[in-house]
């Protein structure tokens, strides 16, 4: 897996799994599933960040989101 891909992957599954834990302490239930999937995109992110040659700068990540959309797209 391309580690662009990867990054991308992590950024949106992190996204995603921080309205689902604020929704879970909200209504007073332990957030076990957004936790888990938070990990995982901590990781995967981790994971990306390591293994790319030159490593990611903050202000590359844009760029890379962009481009795995438009790869995506085509």
């Amino acid at each position: 897996m391309n580690t662009d891909i990867a990054l991308t992957i992590g950024l949106v599954i992190g996204v995603f799994s921080v309205p689902a834990m604020l929704s879970a302490y909200s209504e007073n239930r332990m957030p076990r599933v957004s936790m888990l999937a938070f990990l995982a995109a901590a990781a995967t992110i981790a994971w990306a960040w390591a293994a790319h040659p030159e490593g990611y700068a903050l202000a590359d990540i844009p760029n890379v989101v962009v481009s795995v959309i438009a790869k995506m797209i085509r």
